[in-house]
């Protein structure tokens, strides 16, 4: 089930209802039967992939606390590796069989290794790493583990954020499901508020860019000559991401506020960083800081010096690539954006004076020559994310650089035309929204008036319905 499907408009006020009417007793049970529903309306057999790292994780969990010396460790591997083999066999094992047979054809030899037929599970690396979170925190000592299997469960598989995120912590998440939620107005017109604003990203702004985006990087050889067109179709891809993935985040927090449960944010306005650190931190929140944690801070991060942070960080975006799926290309896009990412690291000086310099002529002018720097770094990087083969992708680059003539495809004007509105808006709710609204909650620039904000809010509506698509399209980090 998609957040943008008229099942989910059924789904989402069904199951809230029911969980302000029910005993708070029951209310868990109520959420992780809700859960399964939703998690199954994809493909049904794959909740029992779900049911087997939740058992080994929660018997992992148990046993650590309870383990001293090297058997905590041991348990911790155990759990790992559960986790690690599931995304491994169902996400990268047909990766694993292409590139062997890859290395094995450099040394003449062709070796009868066999494909498997099967669907990714959706959204295997988020419940993966959320599950991974819990016995390392519990490992830690931070999170003392939970007795109740049907709350860890929940844990695991909470509907709102169970296939794209946040990647949540059980710090932050698992004594939720203890508390009781009182229905409270303030609170369920700001998550409906989150709701609105994310399903607006993805089928007013992300979908109606996707079509365009589509039609450029599945089909490049059909634009030769059109250097133009490469660069719309990567700027809108951008755009398109951020909303796609941003709009699920928003949507997924929206949703579980209404009940009372509070989510980690998981982009704080991306495109308005000026620096490509900025960004990155202001990206995937949950992600980056789950690799920041357990990746980078173990590995000893700048701990010993600025080259060899460098090199941690190398690690980190590697792996955060291969993270994203089986392919060169999202390791690639991570590796490019590291380049631009480590730059300030390496060229600390000269940097430093170009921004003196920039900032100096005015403070808007500065931050909008970086903004735009830092945001033309992630255009770059995004072309291996999009591109369908590393092939694709270099040729893609020598199209944009091509200079050949000014042509230019337009595709769909109406298209282009419904895509442009909803990037303007984008930029503008978000500049409000980053510099200019004095409560930082606070979604839009609404009325004043009762009746104001009722126009207001009728009139968003109205154009989600107009101009969104409503095909229920399934969410770019789904497949993730």
């Amino acid at each position: 089930m998609v957040f943008n499907s008229f099942a989910f408009l059924l789904f989402f006020p069904v199951v809230t209802v029911l969980y302000f009417l029910l005993p708070h007793k029951f209310r868990w049970l109520h959420l992780l039967i809700s859960s399964c529903v939703f998690y199954m309306f994809f493909i049904p057999v794959y909740i029992l992939i779900l049911l087997f790292t939740i058992v080994i994780d929660y018997f992992a969990g148990i046993l650590i606390d309870k383990a001293q010396g090297g058997r905590r460790r041991a348990y911790l591997i155990m759990s790992i590796a559960a986790n690690v083999g599931v995304l491994a066999v169902f996400k990268y094992y047909n990766f694993f069989i292409d590139n062997a047979k890859g290395i094995a054809s450099l040394f003449g030899a062709h070796p009868d290794l066999q494909y498997m037929q099967i669907l990714l599970p959706i959204g295997l690396s988020f419940h993966t790493f959320q599950a991974m979170s819990y016995t390392i925190e519990v490992y830690k000592g931070n999170f003392k583990p939970v007795r109740d299997f049907g709350i860890y469960s929940l844990y695991v598989m909470f509907y709102p954020q169970l296939v794209a995120g946040p990647i949540e912590r059980p710090q932050n998440l698992i004594h939720q499901f203890y508390e009781k939620h009182e229905f409270n107005y303030d609170r369920a017109v700001s998550g409906l508020k989150l709701m609105l604003w994310g399903l607006f990203m993805k089928v007013v702004i992300a979908d109606r860019l996707g079509s365009y985006v589509s039609n450029v990087f599945n089909f490049p050889h059909a634009h030769d000559g059109e250097p133009l067109t490469f660069w719309v179709a990567a700027w809108f891809f951008a755009i398109q991401l951020y909303c796609d993935f941003g709009g699920y985040s928003m949507m997924a927090i929206g949703s579980a506020k209404i009940m009372g449960f509070t989510l980690m944010t998981n982009f704080r306005r991306p495109y308005l960083g000026e620096s490509v650190g900025d960004v990155w931190q202001r990206w995937h929140i949950s992600l980056t800081t789950w690799f920041r944690d357990y990746v980078f801070v173990p590995l000893g991060g700048y701990r010993k010096g600025k080259w060899r942070g460098i090199l941690n960080l190398g690690v980190l975006m590697f792996l955060a690539g291969l993270w994203h799926g089986a392919n060169w290309t999202y390791v690639l896009c991570f590796m490019v954006f590291y380049f631009f990412l480590t730059t300030r690291l390496v060229f600390r000086k000269p940097l430093q004076k170009f921004d003196d310099i920039v900032y100096g002529i005015h403070p808007l002018f500065g931050r909008i020559v970086n903004t735009l720097i830092a945001f033309h770094a992630g255009i770059f990087s995004y072309v291996f994310f999009r591109s369908g083969s590393v092939s694709d992708a270099l040729y893609y680059y020598s199209q944009m650089f091509s200079l050949k003539s000014l042509k230019f495809y337009d595709g769909d004007a109406s298209t282009m035309w419904y895509g442009v509105f909803g990037i303007v808006t984008l930029f503008v709710i978000e500049e409000w929204q980053e510099n200019y609204s004095k409560d930082k909650e606070a979604i839009f620039p609404e009325p004043k008036s009762s009746w104001g904000k009722y126009l207001f809010y009728a009139g968003v509506v109205a154009v989600i319905l107009l101009i969104g698509v409503f095909d229920a399209s399934q969410f770019i980090y789904f497949q993730f």
